[in-house]
């Protein structure tokens, strides 16, 4: 039980209540018995102290036994207290009792008082057999201390009252104790309830099952990880989806390129090589479906290594403007079906970076391929780099079908392929926004349903280190 939640909470409320009520009835006890014996020590020590008083303002020059008669037999009726007078060496003269002792006081309530002062002392009577308290004041003559005055009682009932005092504290104590656990458990189960549900939720997400949604009942902690939650299980959910749209798209790639294959492959087996012109044709089809699988693999690997991290860059100083100038000739001297033409507007200076080559023209192929692709037949598409400080802003537009408002939000996310019926694979945009981040840039998707779409691409230039010397010697002249 004390490896869950409720278990140490319990622990602790139950270890922190018995703290505190422990040290209350500390505090209760020397309280009760505090006041208890030190107004018994009072009572007591008054009526000694003005007996004594009385007895040396009034019978200075009587002798020790002439002033023990007279105190005794003025004592006041019914005293509870034992009266005792006791000369120099401790010894009872008489007390309240009329009895006469031998044996020697020495506690130190009678050792103060021989010395001119009033003593008191509680302890363990062993003439008596029980506690008792005293208090002892010296009988003064001629300003020379002659005997004592003692004046005892039992505090037995004392200690019987704060004993049960005491015993009713503890009792009240234990109740507390009681009560505060009973609490604590309503505490636990109202605090661990909703963490109960909530586990119970994300091993269903775990398992697959996303439809089960957790029920925010407070604005705490556990409301905010209830929300926290349910938003996990929305986008678990479509990512789940995506993925198995994405699984549905690849495999309906896959299989359609591969059956034109087959069927192209089959049709020149049967009908042999002897008709050059469809022999030439279907040789093109499997060309053209075999490159169609290439780049669907290699998106596939791509996006692989995106998942697990792997996407390494191998930077080197390039010009971008380099770049952009090869993709102008290549898009130039290659045609493509739509008739769609390539506009390239480049820097007038130079585009200098640390950049992996080969990534960065994947990431423009991209964008070029899917203008092409999105743009009317015969249109054209732009490319204008503009350098802006220590930045290189590289925007691909076209005039084609927009993006719809809702799919705009979610383009470049894995498996996210939209709602043209032109989406490829839907990892493309995903691999290419990626290998922009780890260059250090931003890859921004602008659009309009109807009017077309611009990408941006924004990457970091490299520094100068001679041109920053000289900004820097500038400046300090």
């Amino acid at each position: 039980m004390l490896k869950s939640i409720r278990g140490r909470l319990l622990l602790q409320i139950g270890l922190l209540l018995l703290t505190i009520i422990l040290l209350l009835e500390a505090v209760f006890a020397a309280a009760v018995s505090t006041y208890y014996f030190d107004s018994a020590r009072q009572i007591v020590q008054s009526r000694a102290v003005t007996a004594a008083t009385l007895s040396n303002q009034f019978m200075e020059g009587y002798t020790l036994n002439q002033r023990a008669r007279y105190i005794l037999e003025n004592l006041v009726p019914g005293e509870s207290s034992r009266v005792e007078v006791l000369d120099l060496q401790g010894r009872t003269v008489v007390d309240s009792y009329g009895f006469s002792s031998s044996r020697r006081t020495r506690t130190p309530d009678v050792q103060v008082a021989q010395q001119g002062g009033v003593g008191s002392y509680s302890g363990y009577s062993n003439a008596f057999k029980q506690r008792i308290m005293a208090v002892s004041s010296p009988l003064v003559s001629y300003g020379e201390v002659i005997g004592t005055l003692r004046f005892s009682v039992s505090t037995e009932p004392l200690y019987q009252e704060v004993t049960k005092l005491i015993g009713w504290s503890i009792g009240i104590g234990a109740a507390m104790l009681l009560l505060g656990f009973a609490l604590s458990l309503i505490i636990a189960q109202r605090i661990v309830g909703p963490i109960k549900e909530l586990t119970a939720i994300s091993r269903k997400m775990a398992t697959g099952d996303f439809t089960a949604k957790a029920v925010r009942k407070h604005d705490d902690e556990v409301g905010l990880l209830t929300d926290s939650l349910n938003h996990m299980n929305e986008e678990l959910s479509k990512s789940e989806k995506m993925k198995n749209d994405f699984i549905s798209t690849v495999s309906h790639e896959l299989r359609t390129p591969l059956t034109s294959i087959k069927g192209w492959g089959e049709t020149l087996v049967v009908g042999g090589l002897d008709d050059e012109e469809t022999t030439m044709l279907g040789l093109n089809v499997i060309t053209g479906e075999t490159n169609r699988l290439i780049g669907l693999v290699e998106d596939l690997l791509d996006f692989s290594k995106y998942q697990a991290g792997e996407i390494r860059m191998r930077s080197v100083p390039v010009d971008l403007n380099n770049l952009l100038s090869q993709l102008d000739l290549q898009y130039s001297m290659a045609s493509n079906k739509r008739g769609v033409v390539l506009l390239t507007k480049l820097s007038d200076v130079p585009l200098p970076m640390h950049a992996d080559l080969n990534r960065l023209k994947q990431v423009f192929v991209n964008l070029i391929d899917n203008a092409i692709k999105f743009s009317d037949p015969n249109g054209e598409i732009r490319m204008i780099a503009a350098r802006k400080d220590l930045e290189v802003h590289v925007c691909v537009q076209d005039d084609g079908e927009g993006i719809p408002a809702e799919d705009l939000e979610r383009i470049g996310q894995r498996f996210y392929k939209g709602s043209s019926k032109m989406s490829g694979s839907g990892l493309g945009l995903a691999i290419s926004k990626e290998i922009v981040r780890l260059h250090g840039g931003r890859l921004k998707v602008e659009s309009e349903y109807g009017v077309g779409t611009t990408v941006t691409v924004t990457l970091p230039l490299a520094v100068d280190d001679s041109a920053e010397k000289a900004e820097a010697e500038a400046a300090g002249q």
